[in-house]
């Protein structure tokens, strides 16, 4: 049996004196993927930040490609091909389109490689190529996001709350995006509290609950788990984003506005 892609190992972590992750075990398969889901508060940006070494575990241990991951290790393991999109986009306002996909140089690929790569997946983008980001509308800054990632070539794609303060719709195009990057056999680890839209594209999913998994299985077992213990009623929320396979969104928590 071959090695998880990415794995958490007996894994605690801690922001100065208090624990938010208790001892987690997690693994990641090559060319699957995941959603983590759970309300606000429940470890799962910690679990992100812990993956690509923004922060080191207080015991146990990360694992990404069978390398153990350390803290300050971000940039040695982006160009490894661990990306990560964070929440809130990550873009640089006071830059254009096309000089944050120059930013992404860093990987070994030219100005001419990550503009092609991100202008044929998102053609709105080389529409606005001379345009600020930070004048970009919501969904347009998450594709910009996205553009840049898939400039990288990336092995691992982690995505932490895509659908934050988007309209549903454009949160529906956003998925879209995930689907084919994951049919192209990047494997893609999806944090959302949209859990039906997040629910729709992955193969696997697994709960978090106060810095705990407390659920792990294939989609549509968790769902069931997720509609008992957090979503109530099976009638979706007005304004809920739709999920790719034509059912409604639900949500645990509140997004914020949405925005296109």
């Amino acid at each position: 049996m071959s090695e998880p892609l990415l794995e958490f190992r007996g894994v605690r972590a801690a922001y100065e004196e208090v624990e938010v992750i208790h001892g987690i075990d997690a693994t990641f398969e090559e060319g699957v993927v995941t959603a983590v889901l759970g309300a606000n508060g429940a470890g799962k940006s910690t679990l992100l930040a812990l993956a690509v070494g923004i922060m080191g575990p207080s015991e146990g241990e990360v694992r990404f490609a069978g390398a153990k991951v350390r803290a300050g290790s971000t940039s040695a393991l982006a160009r490894q091909g661990l990306c990560l999109i964070p929440e809130g986009r990550g873009v640089f306002p006071n830059l254009t389109v096309r000089e944050n996909l120059w930013v992404m140089t860093h990987s070994g690929r030219g100005r001419r490689h990550v503009e092609q790569a991100a202008f044929e997946r998102f053609p709105r983008l080389e529409e606005r190529r001379d345009q600020h980001a930070g004048t970009l509308s919501g969904g347009e800054q998450q594709m910009l996001a996205l553009a840049r990632a898939v400039a990288t070539n990336p092995r691992l794609l982690l995505l932490d709350e895509l659908s934050m303060g988007l309209a549903p719709l454009v949160v529906e195009e956003l998925y879209r995006h995930v689907v084919s990057l994951a049919a192209e056999g990047i494997t893609v680890v999806v944090v959302e509290q949209f859990a039906r839209t997040a629910l729709s594209v992955a193969a696997t999913a697994m709960v978090m609950a106060n810095g705990r998994i407390i659920q792990t299985g294939v989609a549509d077992e968790v769902e069931s788990v997720l509609q008992s213990a957090y979503l109530g009623s099976a009638q979706p929320a007005e304004g809920d984003p739709p999920s790719l396979n034509g059912t409604s969104g639900h949500t645990d928590a509140g997004a914020g506005d949405p925005q296109a």
